[in-house]
């Protein structure tokens, strides 16, 4: 959701160089005794009598207080998963039981010396056809690193396996199967302390094996650490109090298939999460980047597979189901199975019916959260505001294994605030600071939908929300039945261009799963036998054709200039449906007050909810700057007509900075109420000059004015810096036409407007950090010292100076007086720096 989600990649070499050992042992017939190479001892010595046995994956024995890995010589070479999660951690630490500490390759292999290496496997890096010389090539370039050795302990009972003890092994702090280096970091872990480290349990299970571990580690809290200054680290008050923290945490080893699934490979059109394989072919004059889509595995029973191509409904060979944690509060459950059986449609467009299901956690002693086999929404008591759908996929294929979405107690509070600055003039039942559980549950079931399109492998689509027009945003039948944006994947949040007068029924307030969205799962989930040559004939061919409907554009994470890619807004034109916004806004405004009363509340909700409230109009204004120098970007293969990139018309950017002229440069008096203001801060902090600020800083970086010099040397017709400053010049300094006295807001955004021109000038004089270079896509300071930005932006001030020079000679005002003279002096010490 809400924010952006993460994904780890994972990285293997396929192809290993094998070191290779024979363990020479033999049965005397006559009196049944082993014949044993030197060292190693009879399997009765070692699995004595007093052993627990239980047999899976591995075949776990626990002899006292060792635990022992029986290892079949299948598993030899095989590819295993180690996915390692906190299930208990410290209080006030940030991190959650169900939370993600390290996912990892390895192998078992059998070495020299009676030992059994583990390595871990690193890169991926392939050759297809171990028949030709560049297979022999590929392994003769590349190791992994062994990360233990393990003596082997006896071989097993019928010769097809050995014992080894993996007691100190996940009782140590081994990085494959603990914490990855970042969690140290951000826990301030130091050394382990072994005498308070232990194994709670191993289960093993057919295709995975579980270990339960409680670690304990010396920790020093960045606060306590003298001269430390501040830390992005918590304070953790075990690490604090106690120097210590304990953890408990389960490693879930998990077998991959000896065949990886087919691929999908990945195309820039369709937005899903991807991984990557280098390949060496024998007849490529060059390596090449295979880059396949992350998905579950999802195909057809063998007896279904005619009806499937015909165009059948079928139930595929397995499911995908999500459990829900059952420490999640009884009346939310429903909401988050509804948001996960809401994709059902969607996988039905790619051939399969109840393909995906939630469902609540079994009373099932044997089944365990954290568990590989098993995807859950995990409920986490927290005070963030977020949740988030990660993934585990095998990284030779892309393949699914499993999900935990991680989802925090206080995402209904932000909800709550986002329904209701947004939706608030329109749904009367959002003018409360706690609102109905059905309200609640409807909210959590869009954000439950939204995380599990992302365990399904679909990124963020920022733009799809571009391409519903914005009136249509109003009318009633056409929402009914297309919904305010094409994908749920969109940050879209709530209709807030909906007018009261406009009768919007709530469900048509909220996002829902979308036309891009089926599309998506269409394309990936599609299950087809063709060949992977005839399979990427085939995506591209019927991408061609999907994407001639805009509603199946996919828009991207919403990084680039791109204004129609952007998160939080809504509709095809960012001014128009941020004036409907604020006309909403304005409306709550005026009922702030009344709509956030509770009794015996010191104010404390009338504060939190104008702070919300600003933040939403600092949307707004967003939302129309990044139409100010930006273009379109569009993904097309050689077979479509059209740019991939396009310049933003003059008449959009234009009407951007005469939306900015009038909304924020012009003081917005309307957020500035006295009855609110005096109620909930004091007279020495002002929100709209800091927002006024933001908003002139935002639109005056030397990256968006880069980006217009370069297109106006592209197309003479573009909207050019010069212009633009003019403008926005004419804005900001309108009191010099109208002879009007300059009030306290504009005053101080004169100034900052002067000081930012005044900063530029000192950036080309200035020696750049390191290689900066200029970029029609860069999103940092690019190095302006050659370019046209500093002779445009000194001939800008210039042209105010004289403008002010004469201004200073017919004005009264006193205030307005002082504060031309002293901005003509910032005009003159930056023009002539000493």
């Amino acid at each position: 959701m809400i924010y952006m989600l993460l994904i780890k990649k994972i990285t293997t070499v396929g192809l290993a160089v094998l070191l290779s050992a024979t363990f020479i042992h033999a049965q005397n017939k006559q009196s049944g005794a082993q014949t044993l190479p030197s060292g190693l001892k009879a399997y009765t010595e070692v699995i004595t009598s007093k052993a627990i046995t239980s047999k899976g994956l591995f075949t776990v024995h626990k002899v006292d207080d060792k635990y022992y890995f029986e290892i079949p010589d299948s598993i030899f070479a095989r590819d295993i998963m180690a996915v390692s999660r906190f299930s208990k951690t410290p209080s006030a630490s940030g991190i959650y039981g169900g939370e993600l500490a390290n996912q990892s390759v390895m192998r078992f292999e059998k070495g020299p010396d009676h030992k059994v290496f583990l390595r871990s496997v690193l890169n991926i890096i392939n050759s297809p056809d171990s028949s030709k010389p560049m297979f022999k090539a590929v392994q003769n370039s590349n190791i992994e690193p062994i990360v233990q050795a393990f003596d082997i302990k006896a071989i097993n009972k019928d010769t097809s396996g050995v014992i080894i003890d993996v007691t100190d092994f996940f009782k140590g702090d081994n990085q494959i199967v603990s914490i990855s280096p970042a969690r140290k970091r951000r826990l301030s872990l130091s050394s382990l302390s072994s005498d308070r480290t232990y194994i709670e349990s191993i289960k093993t299970f057919p295709i995975n094996t579980e270990i339960k571990t409680v670690k304990t580690f010396t920790a020093i809290s960045a606060s306590n650490i003298p001269g430390s200054g501040p830390s992005p680290n918590p304070v953790i008050p075990a690490a604090q109090e106690a120097g210590t923290i304990t953890l408990e945490m389960n490693t879930s080893l998990v077998i991959l298939p000896v065949n990886p699934v087919k691929r999908r490979m990945h195309d820039s059109r369709v937005g899903y999460f991807a991984d990557d394989m280098t390949i060496y072919e024998e007849n490529s004059q060059r390596s090449k980047q295979n880059i396949y889509i992350v998905r579950w595995k999802l195909e057809p029973k063998e007896e279904d597979i005619e009806k499937y191509k015909r165009g059948e409904l079928v139930v595929p060979k397995k499911q995908i189901v999500y459990y829900i944690d059952p420490a999640t509060p009884k009346q939310w459950q429903p909401y988050l199975i509804q948001g996960i059986n809401d994709w059902q449609k969607a996988f039905e467009k790619a051939g399969f019916k109840n393909a995906i299901v939630g469902k609540e956690w079994p009373e099932n002693d044997s089944m365990s959260l954290e568990d590989a086999r098993f995807s859950v929404i995990r409920y986490f008591a927290s005070n963030i505001e977020n949740a988030y759908g990660p993934n585990i996929h095998d990284p030779r294929s892309g393949e699914i294994l499993e999900s935990h979405i991680g989802w925090y107690h206080n995402v209904m509070k932000i909800l709550r605030n986002w329904y209701f600055v947004q939706c608030a003039a329109v749904d009367t039942a959002a003018r409360n600071m706690k609102f109905d559980n059905e309200l609640m549950g409807q909210l959590i079931r869009f954000v439950s939908s939204h995380e599990i399109g992302h365990t399904l492998g679909l990124r963020h689509n920022m733009g799809s929300s571009s391409k519903t027009p914005v009136e249509k945003l109003r009318d009633k039948n056409w929402l009914k039945t297309n919904g305010h944006t094409a994908s749920i994947m969109d940050y879209a949040r709530f209709n807030y261009v909906a007018q009261p007068e406009d009768s919007i029924s709530r469900e048509n307030l909220f996002p829902r799963i979308g036309d891009y969205d089926n599309w998506a799962i269409e394309w990936g989930y599609r299950w087809n036998d063709l060949n992977d040559e005839a399979d990427k004939k085939w995506s591209n061919k019927i991408i061609i054709d999907k994407v001639k409907n805009p509603r199946l554009w996919f828009g991207g994470e919403g990084q680039t200039p791109d204004a129609r890619s952007q998160t939080e807004d809504l509709g095809d034109n960012s001014m128009k449906a941020s004036e409907y916004g604020l006309r909403n806004l304005k409306y709550i405004m005026s009922h702030l007050t009344e709509w956030t009363q509770e009794e015996g509340d010191r104010y404390e909700n009338l504060t939190e909810l104008y702070n919300q409230l600003i933040v939403q109009f600092k949307r707004y204004i967003n939302h129309v700057t990044k139409n100010v120098g930006s273009y379109y970007e569009t993904f097309k293969s050689v077979e479509e007509t059209g740019d991939v990139y396009e310049i933003t018309p003059k008449a959009t950017q234009k009407e951007a900075i005469n939306w900015l002229a009038k909304n924020i440069f012009e003081t917005p008096t309307w957020a500035l109420d006295k009855n609110i203001l005096n109620k909930i801060t004091a007279p020495a902090d002002d929100a709209i000059i800091t927002l006024q600020d933001a908003a002139l800083a935002n639109l005056l970086n030397t990256a968006r004015m880069n980006r217009m010099v370069v297109a106006s040397a592209r197309d003479n017709n573009a909207y050019g810096l010069d212009e633009m400053l003019s403008d926005v010049k004419k804005a900001v300094w309108s009191e010099l036409v109208t002879k009007k006295p300059t009030d306290m807001h504009r005053r101080n955004l004169q100034k900052s407007y002067v000081n930012k021109l005044s900063d530029i000038l000192g950036q080309a004089k200035a020696k750049p950090a390191g290689s900066i270079t200029i970029s029609v896509g860069s999103t940092t300071n690019p190095d302006i010292k050659n370019s046209d930005i500093p002779s445009i932006v000194r001939g800008n001030l210039v042209q105010l100076q004289n403008e002010i020079k004469v201004a200073v000679g017919i004005t009264t005002d006193r205030l307005t007086k002082l504060h031309l003279q002293d901005v003509a002096e910032r005009i003159k010490e930056a023009l002539n720096p000493k």
